[in-house]
C-alpha cells in the first residue's frame, strides 16, 4: 500500500506537534516531509529571555525539538529549506535549498502550513545600522547574548513594550546596562493589560531603573554605522544597542494569489482549519482563529494554540468533512516582570474594543491568604481583573498579578471562559481552601462576588 505524503512547512509548535500527531495516528502509513526555512531546528523564541539571563543549559537546547528526536524512516526533516510556491493542480511544493542553491519540486498528498509569523522591523531611516536587532529566533539571540555581555555596551533601547520588549528589557537591565523602552502607545503592556495592573508594573520598571517613555513614534536611527542614537517625536535618545520588538506579521507573502488571505496577510480557513485550496490545512501564528470569548476571528499567535490546531487538523486530516469543527480557543499568556508574575486569558479592554464585544470590567485587590497571616509569611497583595459580558454575565476575560506567583489562576479563567461560565458560577465554585495557601473564599471567588456586587467578605 503506497503511504501517503504529508508535508509540513515550518518546523515551529505546529509543525513539531503535526508530526507526533501524524506518527502516533497513522504510524508507518504516512510518509512525512518537514521544510524549514532555517538552519537551526527549531529555536522556541519564547525561551529567549531565559537564555539571555543565563538560565539554560545551553543555547542549542532553547527548541522544540531535533531532528534526530525523529529517527523514523518515514520522517524527513530538512533545514535550510524554504518553500517558494504551491502547484495546487499537480499538488506539487517548489523548495529551494539554501545551502546548495538548487530548487526541486516534492510531490504532496495532504500540506500542513505551520510558517508562522516574522518580526516587525521599522521602516525608518537608519534601520540598516549595525546594533540595530531584531529580538526573535536563534540568530538574533545569540548577537544579543554577545552585545550584553560586551563592557563597551553601556546603553540599550528596547523598541516596544509588549511581552518581547519587556523581555529584552529586563534582560538588558539585569546585564547591568542602562535601558530606555519605548512604546507609541500609552503605557507599556497597553495591550494585555488594563490600566490598574498597567499602573502598578511601570511604576515597578522605573523602580528597577528603565527608563519608560510612552506615547513616542520612532522617526529615526542614527549613525553612520553603527547606531548611536534613537530619534522620535519626543526626543533623541544616546544608544549603543536597539533592540526591536515592535510586534509580529505573518509569513505569507508568497502565498498570496493562492491560499486566501486577509487584507493583513493572515491564512483565512474555515471552521475544519482548511484553506480554499483542497488538502491545505494551516495552523500556528499565521492563522486566524476563532476566539471563544471574542466570537470571531481573530490573529492569536501562541504555542499553546499552534499545538491545538495541528492536534485537530491531523485527527481529522483524511475526513472530507469532519464530524465536529475546531471549537475555537481562548488565548491565555504569562510574564514575569522583574519582582512581578502576571497572566491573562482571553479579552481585556483593548482587545474587546478591538473585536466589537461590550464588555464590563472589574478590578478587585486583596490578600492572598487570611488577615491574620502577615506579609513578611508570604501574605501576599493581589490583583484580579474580570471582563464579563454585562447582560448575561458570561466571563469573557481575566488577569491576575502578585509579587508571588498566582499564574496558574489563569488557567483557571481559561477554563471558565471555554466552558462560558458566568459570574454566578465562579462566585460560588468550590475551591481547597488552607490558610497555608489562600482563603476561606479563594482567590477567584472573591472577585467574582465583588463584580457581582456583594457585601465584601471580612475575616
Amino acid at each position: 500500500m503506497e503511504k501517503t505524503k504529508v508535508i509540513i512547512v515550518g518546523a515551529s509548535h505546529g509543525g513539531h506537534q503535526s508530526i507526533l500527531e501524524l506518527l502516533s495516528r497513522y504510524g508507518d502509513n504516512v510518509e512525512i516531509t518537514l521544510f524549514e526555512a532555517g538552519d537551526f531546528i527549531s529555536f522556541m523564541s519564547c525561551g529567549m529571555e531565559l537564555y539571555l539571563e543565563n538560565e539554560v543549559t545551553d543555547v542549542q537546547d532553547v527548541r522544540n525539538f531535533r531532528p534526530e528526536n525523529f529517527p523514523q524512516e518515514n520522517v524527513s526533516i530538512l533545514n535550510n529549506h524554504e518553500v517558494k510556491a504551491i502547484n495546487t493542480t499537480t499538488k506539487k511544493v517548489t523548495v529551494f535549498n539554501s545551502v546548495s542553491n538548487e530548487t526541486k519540486e516534492y510531490d504532496y498528498d495532504k500540506l500542513i502550513l505551520s510558517s508562522g509569523v516574522k518580526p516587525n522591523a521599522l521602516p525608518v531611516p537608519g534601520n540598516e545600522l549595525e546594533n540595530v536587532y531584531l529580538m526573535r529566533g536563534y540568530d538574533w539571540a545569540t548577537k544579543i547574548k554577545a552585545k550584553l555581555e560586551d563592557p563597551t555596551v553601556k546603553h540599550v533601547t528596547v523598541v516596544g513594550a509588549g511581552y518581547i520588549g519587556i523581555e529584552a528589557a529586563e534582560a538588558s537591565r539585569k546585564a547591568g546596562k542602562e535601558v530606555t523602552i519605548l512604546d507609541v502607545i500609552d503605557r507599556p503592556l497597553g495591550t494585555y493589560l488594563d490600566p490598574e495592573l498597567t499602573d502598578i508594573l511601570e511604576k515597578h520598571l522605573k523602580e528597577k531603573g528603565i527608563d519608560v517613555i510612552t506615547s513616542a513614534k520612532i522617526q529615526a536611527f542614527e549613525g553612520k554605522e553603527k547606531v548611536v542614537a534613537v530619534k522620535t517625536s519626543k526626543e533623541t535618545i544616546e544608544t549603543d544597542l536597539v533592540i526591536q520588538a515592535a510586534g509580529v506579521k505573518p509569513n505569507t507573502e508568497w502565498l498570496k494569489g493562492t491560499i486566501d488571505l486577509d487584507d493583513r496577510g493572515w491564512i483565512n480557513t474555515n471552521e475544519y482549519l482548511q484553506t480554499n485550496v483542497e488538502d491545505v490545512y494551516a495552523v500556528g501564528d499565521a492563522t486566524l482563529v476563532y476566539s471563544i470569548p471574542a466570537r470571531k476571528k481573530v490573529p492569536i499567535a501562541l504555542a499553546t494554540i499552534a499545538r491545538r490546531q495541528a492536534r485537530y487538523v491531523v485527527k481529522h486530516l483524511f475526513e472530507k468533512v469532519p464530524a465536529q469543527p475546531f471549537g475555537g480557543l481562548v488565548g491565555s499568556s504569562a510574564l514575569n516582570v522583574f519582582d512581578y508574575h502576571f497572566a491573562t486569558s482571553g479579552l481585556n479592554s483593548f482587545t474587546a474594543d478591538k473585536a466589537s464585544v461590550e464588555v464590563h470590567s472589574s478590578y478587585y485587590e486583596d490578600t492572598l491568604r487570611p488577615k491574620y497571616v502577615p506579609n513578611e509569611h508570604g501574605n501576599h497583595s493581589v490583583s484580579v481583573q474580570l471582563f464579563f459580558d454585562p447582560y448575561t454575565h458570561q466571563i469573557l476575560g481575566g488577569a491576575v498579578l502578585s509579587t508571588y506567583d498566582i499564574t496558574a489562576q489563569a488557567n483557571v479563567l481559561a477554563l471558565a471562559i471555554q466552558q462560558k461560565l458566568s459570574l454566578e458560577d465562579l462566585a460560588e465554585a468550590d475551591f481547597f481552601f488552607q490558610p497555608g495557601f489562600d482563603r476561606q473564599w479563594s482567590l477567584l471567588n472573591l472577585a467574582a462576588q465583588q463584580a457581582l456586587g456583594e457585601e465584601p467578605f471580612v475575616e
